[in-house]
């Protein structure tokens, strides 16, 4: 009898201990289950904040004016492109910047639109207009003037100025394509009508023969060795990515200096 209650015991505690047994086991699993939940949670929150991030990086602009806060806008983004007149560009500068007359036609004519930095420390679109067959290495120009934040006071069409290349320069504005004669030389064509010219930051980078200084604020910048902010020097970031695309700088003419000038020797006519 003592032993038969012995075995009844001990089936007892066997009982107990599987029992006990079971009900860890579940929680081990409830706990884990949890865990690896918590897990997905956080990776999704990671995941969303970077698409988040991501999204506030990439470079928004709204055209003519300066990037902030207030006027990001996803559908006017700059990639430094360039493509054909738009019947707009056209209609904008047909009987201004370009006439009957000229030496290209407006087929031969590209719209670049660029980012530039500003006097102000502000990111800017810019826009100009070039001979389609420089085109490309504009863009490119002003892509690398941009990555090393050379400042450019504006870049706006001169038509903005009804042509007027005096009216552009003493408002500071870098401009390409204009179909203009040489100024002093009635009859002798610009580089800029067959937009194979540009000219950088007027003020900073005057025009000077003799006397004349143009336009007349780059008095200022007459001195070549005191280097000031937006001013082009031989050996610096404006002048380099200008001449390894062989491009001939003004600030190194003999007779005179057009340091805001650069021009591309090409032949139009080849195709």
């Amino acid at each position: 009898m003592k032993h038969k209650n012995n075995t009844f015991v001990l089936i007892f505690f066997i009982i107990i201990a599987f029992i006990v047994a079971g009900f860890k086991l579940d929680f081990i699993e409830k706990g884990g289950a949890e865990k690896d939940s918590e897990a997905v949670i956080q990776k999704d929150e990671i995941k969303k904040n970077s698409n988040e991030e991501e999204k506030v990086e990439k470079k928004k602009t709204v055209k003519g004016k300066s990037l902030d806060d207030k006027n990001l806008s996803r559908d006017n983004m700059v990639n430094f492109n360039f493509e054909p007149l738009s019947e707009e560009v056209i209609n904008k500068i047909n009987g201004v910047s370009w006439k009957q007359g000229a030496p290209v036609e407006l087929k031969d004519l590209s719209y670049v639109k660029v980012l530039h930095w500003g006097f102000d420390g502000k990111e800017h679109i810019g826009e100009l207009i070039v001979h389609k067959k420089v085109a490309k290495e504009v863009a490119q120009i002003f892509r690398e003037l941009y990555e090393a934040k050379f400042p450019i006071e504006k870049i706006k069409l001169i038509d903005e100025y009804n042509a007027n290349d005096d009216l552009s320069m003493e408002d500071n504005n870098t401009s390409a394509f204009c179909y203009r004669e040489v100024a002093g030389k009635k009859g002798t064509l610009s580089k800029h009508s067959y937009g194979i010219a540009i000219d950088i930051n007027p003020i900073q980078n005057p025009y000077i023969k003799g006397e004349k200084i143009s336009p007349a604020a780059g008095k200022e910048y007459k001195n070549r060795k005191n280097v000031k902010k937006g001013m082009i020097v031989k050996g610096d970031i404006c002048y380099k990515v200008f001449k390894e695309r062989g491009w001939i700088w003004g600030g190194e003419w003999k007779t005179l200096k057009d340091y805001q000038h650069f021009q591309k020797q090409i032949d139009l006519k080849k195709e």
